[in-house]
């Protein structure tokens, strides 16, 4: 009485040869269906790896200076589809904050309180370099060094430094130009050290004289012939000191020109910037080393300009940066290596 319902999927048709006919549109639509839900299933499990690597340093290395201060150095892996990237920094205290990408490309950089808004112009890396004064911290004869950092970092002391505190121990240790160099975990750092730029002498003890007066009276003439005495032969030291320091200036001069042969580091790295090459030629005729701020004066360039040329080639292996009396020196290498 009542018609069977028949699926269009599975209705069948009997031709006229009588063959039967099965349609199939059914079948087709499902397997292209889970077959594009296998691949994106796939896209997915592959990019998820991937997305957490975006924006995380590949590198973090902390160079702690005499006078407390603290050079930051960082490689960061970045999306290239983005266009801005945001630092947390070290501290609101900032100083010759630096962001260049993989092809030594300036970034501009906004710093908002304790955060860097780089724009990355599509970049996959980019290199930032800053100084911090809040990470140390001094009280008496005790420098404390804090950090919190999410990943590990490695740490080097200055120079004639000993650590009397740690709050976590290091993965590895090093001794580099005499100094200590730390690998340090993620996580929350403190650590104390003492260290000392000059030996200062031990304190000589007093004697305690009777309250005799002719003793007294002969002490007090004494006294004055002996600081009389002792002015003139500091007085005609300090002549020969000078005229000593004068003559060795020369000589290390010369031994310098000696050992540092612009042609030879030409010729060693022949892939060097004419500008660049400018730079090295004024630093080898000032004697090996320069103040980064006298070359600014020299050449007429901003600070971020000449940073990233002397940054250029400290990596080219050419120069070193030496921090004195709160500025970069910059310094020839005696021995170049011959670039492979």
């Amino acid at each position: 009485m009542f018609p069977n319902i028949i699926p269009i999927h599975g209705k069948e048709f009997l031709e006229e040869d009588g063959m039967l006919f099965v349609r199939n549109y059914g079948i087709l639509d499902t397997m292209v269906k889970v077959s594009l839900l296998v691949v994106s299933i796939i896209i997915v499990a592959v990019m998820i790896p991937i997305q957490p690597s975006f924006g995380s340093p590949r590198t973090l290395d902390l160079i702690i200076y005499p006078d407390g201060s603290v050079h930051v150095s960082t490689q960061i892996d970045i999306n290239p589809l983005a266009n801005n990237y945001e630092l947390k920094l070290f501290g609101s205290t900032i100083d010759n904050l630096v962001a260049v990408d993989e092809n030594e490309f300036l970034l501009d950089i906004d710093v908002i309180d304790d955060s860097a808004i780089i724009t990355t112009f599509g970049s996959s890396k980019i290199f930032v370099d800053y100084d911090t004064h809040d990470l140390v911290s001094k009280q008496s004869k005790v420098w404390t060094f804090n950090l919190d950092s999410t990943y590990d970092f490695t740490l080097l002391l200055p120079k004639n430094s000993v650590i009397v505190g740690m709050t976590n121990l290091p993965i590895d240790m090093q001794l580099i130009n005499e100094q200590n160099q730390l690998t340090l975990p993620s996580g929350e750092t403190e650590i104390n050290y003492l260290f000392s730029v000059y030996n200062i002498p031990e304190p000589i003890e007093q004697v305690d004289i009777s309250p005799n007066l002719d003793y007294v009276f002969y002490t007090i003439i004494g006294g004055v012939t002996t600081i009389i005495v002792i002015i003139v032969v500091i007085f005609k030291t300090k002549q020969k000191t000078i005229k000593s320091i004068q003559e060795t200036k020369s000589i290390d001069y010369i031994q310098k020109n000696k050992i540092i042969d612009i042609e030879t580091i030409f010729k060693l790295k022949p892939d060097i910037r004419e500008d660049d090459k400018e730079i090295v030629k004024f630093i080898s005729n000032n004697g090996g080393q320069v103040f980064e701020s006298e070359l600014r004066k020299k050449f007429l360039q901003p600070r971020t300009t000449m940073w990233r040329a002397v940054k250029r080639l400290e990596r080219n292996g050419i120069i070193e940066i030496e921090k004195k009396d709160l500025q970069n020196l910059v310094k020839l290498r005696k021995n170049i290596e011959e670039k492979e």
